[in-house]
């Protein structure tokens, strides 16, 4: 069987680089089994969840955002940080889809873990399948910053598969709920893990 196993090669020093509200970065000085040693610079991040929210013509949820590090407007699932204490990854992608994009859902499934960059970073990043989709009663939530300028589109699923197999979405989160719920659904949706589902 094919499957992730967690391990641990010992580090034997580590330098701290930089710590901001979001992210830590360090140097680590790892042994390798055969006790040669290798430097990796590492990422701490809190992880985020993303949502494929799809209504039952088959359509996704999407939305355009501005991302200042890549210069683009990218279209992507709703997302958000894993940075309050105390909620669960579920109650996280709940607030997020309905701050976001003003709706909620009453089913929900676990879609996709994923490391987005193990390479370097600790970010985890969780989909989830949100279905039953309707507009949700004002929130009072007021989008602040870059977020004002969100805009949010109904997408048929085949269409948002097509864009990104033509290089046309370029957000990573977007492209991996987008092509995972479309296998999910030539199988009804079955055989996906509860949305409380333990990280592993």
């Amino acid at each position: 069987m094919i499957e992730d196993a967690a391990e641990s090669w010992p580090v034997v020093a580590s330098q701290p680089l930089l710590k901001n509200w979001l992210i830590t970065v360090r140097s680590d000085k790892v042994r390798l089994p055969d006790n040669q040693y290798a430097e990796r610079t590492v990422v701490t991040h809190p992880g985020a969840v993303a949502i494929l929210a799809l209504d039952d013509a088959q359509r996704v949820l999407m939305i355009r955002q501005y991302r200042h590090s890549v210069g683009r407007l990218l279209w992507e699932i709703p997302a958000g940080l894993r940075d309050t204490d105390g909620e669960s990854p579920l109650q996280t992608a709940q607030r997020e889809l309905l701050e976001e994009t003003g709706y909620r859902a009453s089913q929900w499934h676990t879609l996709l873990d994923y490391f987005s960059s193990p390479g370097y970073s600790t970010e985890r990043i969780r989909i989830f399948l949100a279905r039953g989709v309707e507009q949700g009663a004002d929130n009072g939530y007021e989008r602040e910053q870059e977020e004002k300028y969100i805009v949010a589109d109904w997408v048929p699923l085949a269409a948002a598969v097509r864009l990104a197999l033509s290089g046309k979405l370029h957000n990573g989160p977007a492209i991996a709920g987008v092509l995972a719920g479309y296998a999910a659904s030539s199988e009804e949706f079955s055989g996906l893990r509860p949305a409380t589902a333990t990280d592993t």
